[in-house]
């Protein structure tokens, strides 16, 4: 034989530590199979471990800094295995927690703003308030309803993501339903807890907390019906939100991760997608009806598509970006790109007075020049193909007679399909490099096949035939 069956008889190396007289905790988080004799319940080592001290050590462990002169073991394996050991769902240990509210305000004292909080003991700290969460998730709500400041705490340090995480759990963004779950719920939509969030996304405040607050407003929307959607899709929310996107900021992040909520609520669906532009694909090739959404909700937002109208105009921005075919002056931007696809959301959903107004402020016609000048931004190409799609599905004459004439859509497309090479001029943001041979657009795919979407959509109009005639 070439290997050796240990005999069955043999002791584990941490009943060898149980055996002795006196033995401290390190010496157990010291020993390599610790947490394989945790999941196999060895009782010897979890009557000792769910102790009040023990339990209360693993805690410091999980939540305290390491002294300076620490050495490895303490920096890195014990907090480390500590967390593991709680992870495990023993259930006499999580109890011992739960039951003891010193032990509970030593474990969130973690979030108090006067301590340092690292990433590698926020990581610990959430996994064991998401494991107490899911088995224990009536005591450790219970103690957030009495200790409220537990909210504050989790929204001041949002922008770590572990903590966004917990807060993502607290609010119900995971599915996880429990006993008393609406009128947590209810409770929470009572409290300000969505306005501390939604005022994250101020200018004021960094990337990092932009989008960590986005991802969790993201997940209440997912969440709908409840009490906190159903408020955060209030017009007055909504008011507030672009209120933030539209604060003037030389960083366009607050614009993008508010606009983010913004689709969110039209869409929830497309955020719970790892790539919106992939979901915006896929239906266009693949007819699903929209989620639908109260009137007001979008009424509110059709105020602010004349802000948004001004900052898809580039020609007062001086940025310039080399490519590998000539130059951006300016690149579009991931900021225009949202707001875009922003557009394409709102016009999916059908409604009429967004339709109405988003002809008559010249959005649309704006968004298909866009198309037009910047030939190799696959990304816009798809948005506006979708809203060009949704005004097809409207079968709505007014709409499709607006990117007939004034957006002059099957115009543009016969000359770029004549004439299928990267010209620029002065006047336009895209230009190729001087002395090179002159590059093919790269939205030529989009110009075959979206033609053929008005003949499949039966658009058989007068208007139609005077502007292919034409």
């Amino acid at each position: 034989m070439f290997w050796k069956l240990t005999p069955l008889s043999a002791s584990s190396p941490v009943e060898s530590i149980l055996d002795k007289e006196n033995f401290t905790l390190e010496e157990l988080l010291d020993e390599e199979e610790i947490i394989q004799e945790c999941k196999a319940l060895n009782s010897r080592l979890i009557n000792f471990l769910r102790d009040r001290a023990q339990v209360e050590q693993l805690l410091r462990y999980v939540i305290e800094e390491p002294p300076e002169d620490a050495d490895s073991k303490r920096v890195f394996k014990f907090p480390f295995i500590a967390c593991e050991i709680f992870t495990c769902e023993i259930d006499v240990i999580l109890k011992a927690l739960v039951e003891e509210e010193e032990l509970m305000n030593l474990l969130f004292s973690f979030l108090e703003p006067n301590r340092p909080h690292s990433a590698l003991l926020a990581g610990y700290f959430s996994k064991v308030v998401v494991c107490l969460m899911l088995r224990k998730t009536v005591p450790i709500m219970n103690y957030v309803q009495v200790h409220q400041d537990v909210f504050h705490q989790l929204v001041d340090l949002i922008g770590i993501t572990s903590i966004m995480e917990v807060l993502v759990r607290l609010v119900g963004g995971d599915d996880h339903v429990y006993p008393n779950f609406l009128d947590v719920m209810r409770w929470l939509a009572d409290s300000n807890l969505l306005e501390m969030i939604v005022d994250k996304l101020s200018p004021l405040c960094c990337p990092e907390v932009h989008a960590n607050a986005a991802e969790t407003l993201c997940a209440i929307t997912r969440n709908a019906p409840s009490a906190l959607a159903t408020k955060l899709s209030s017009p007055s929310f909504v008011a507030r939100i672009f209120g933030h996107a539209l604060e003037y900021s030389h960083s366009k992040s607050g614009l993008k991760h508010s606009l983010s909520v913004c689709i969110s609520l039209l869409d929830p669906k497309r955020s719970a997608i790892v790539s919106p532009l992939m979901h915006s694909f896929q239906h266009q090739h693949m007819y699903e009806p929209p989620i639908p959404v109260n009137s007001e909700t979008i009424n509110a937002m059709l105020p602010k598509l004349g802000d948004l109208l001004v900052l898809l105009n580039v020609s007062s921005d001086e940025k310039i970006l080399p490519t590998t075919y000539g130059e951006l002056r300016p690149p579009l931007g991931k900021h225009r790109l949202m707001i875009v696809e922003f557009i394409s959301v709102l016009l999916r959903n059908g409604n009429e007075d967004a339709e109405k107004e988003l002809v008559s402020s010249g959005t649309i016609q704006r968004v298909s020049d866009l198309f037009f000048e910047y030939p190799y931004n696959s990304a816009l190409h798809h948005h506006v193909e979708s809203i060009i799609l949704s005004c097809l599905e409207s079968k709505n004459d007014a709409m499709v007679g607006h990117l007939l004439q004034e957006c002059d859509l099957i115009g543009k497309f016969l000359r770029t399909d004549k004439n299928p090479t990267l010209y620029g001029s002065g006047n336009e943001p895209t230009l190729p490099a001087a002395g090179k041979f002159a590059s093919r657009v790269g939205n030529i795919g989009h110009i075959t096949r979206i033609p053929i979407k008005f003949y499949s959509w039966e658009v058989t109009t007068a208007t139609l035939k005077h502007a292919t005639c034409g």
